[in-house]
């Protein structure tokens, strides 16, 4: 567990968070601390603080106070939040095939296709991946993110395929969120990107919104979600990289912003990329990125064990791979 984030869980009772701020939060609205730590959608985070359910200990104070809106974390704050009483889940459950890759009482660990949608959303109200779970857990998922997004901890975009962990219950949910907060939950992708790539590097680049274009990320100077992607080259092709990405931090669009930034954009990618001459030749090869959440790695929140699971690329990837290595 990180020194600066623990918790403190009861099972039987509603759930309790208590989060503690680092220096490197300092300065951070608070809202975005805690949906970060607490592994919460943002809009979670101003619910609960808008209901006087979030509560910060400033040092040096006697006891805690309510969240002010627009509070912005300062040093050795400790903030306290008080989860929400279950509530009858609003997603529909869906008939859906899963690729499950790994399940027990706690976690379900899903190889989400290429085109599905995590969670239920605005134009995207049915065949989401929520929508699947709800059917083949049953009433077997944690409740902490909300009646929409039952049992997410963390996300994958729609076109980006691969390894997805769900929390079963409350406690699960904690556990897993506090390892992505403390990065001890390892994820490992797979990319085409364009151009030769440098044998191995990271990319240490904040993200936040565009300014101008709502629907995309990027990395900006001032004002950002601090962001860093560790990259490794497998492979040269003709005119593209064969690369593995490990996501030491977990933001919207992440490896896709980065790789864009440092000129290797994703083969494949729409929104941060032109089309390409390959995929000219090939217009139904590709329905997406080509970028796959191969390898997940996490601490068991019951047995404290390590848990490693991986699964393989999908087909139109592999294809991908193939007809550049037979252009060489």
């Amino acid at each position: 567990m990180s020194e600066n984030l623990f918790f403190e869980i009861d099972t039987e009772a509603e759930g309790e968070l208590c989060l503690k701020a680092s220096d490197k939060d300092i300065g951070s609205r608070a809202d975005v601390f805690v949906s970060g730590a607490a592994g919460i959608s943002r809009s979670a985070a101003a619910q609960l603080t808008e209901k006087g359910a979030v509560l910060v200990l400033s040092k040096g104070a006697a006891a805690p106070v309510t969240l002010r809106k627009n509070y912005r974390v300062a040093q050795g704050d400790v903030f306290f939040v008080r989860l929400p009483e279950p509530r009858p889940c609003e997603a529909k459950a869906e008939d859906i095939p899963l690729d499950v890759v790994y399940e027990d009482e706690d976690v379900i660990v899903i190889n989400k296709p290429q085109g599905m949608v995590v969670h239920p959303a605005p134009g995207h109200t049915e065949g989401t991946l929520v929508s699947a779970l709800l059917w083949h857990c049953r009433d077997c998922l944690s409740d902490i993110n909300g009646v929409m997004r039952p049992g997410i901890v963390h996300r994958i975009d729609k076109d980006t395929s691969g390894l997805i962990a769900v929390a079963k219950n409350n406690a699960a949910h904690l556990s897993l969120a506090a390892q992505l907060a403390d990065h001890s939950l390892s994820r490992v992708y797979y990319a085409i990107v364009l151009g030769r790539l440098p044998e191995n590097g990271t990319v240490d680049a904040p993200i936040a919104r565009h300014k101008t274009d709502r629907k995309k990320m990027a990395v900006v100077s001032e004002g950002g979600r601090h962001a860093v992607t560790h990259y490794e080259t497998l492979e040269e092709l003709c005119g593209f990289t064969f690369a593995k990405m490990r996501l030491e931090t977990g933001r919207t669009h992440q490896i896709r912003v980065h790789m864009a930034h440092i000129g290797h954009p994703i083969l494949g990618d729409t929104v941060y990329s032109n089309p390409t001459q390959f995929e000219k030749r090939h217009p139904r090869l590709l329905s997406g990125q080509c970028l796959h959440a191969g390898e997940l790695t996490f601490i068991h929140p019951r047995t404290g064990q390590p848990v490693t699971v991986a699964c393989p690329l999908p087909e139109n990837f592999d294809r991908a791979l193939s007809l550049l290595r037979q252009a060489q």
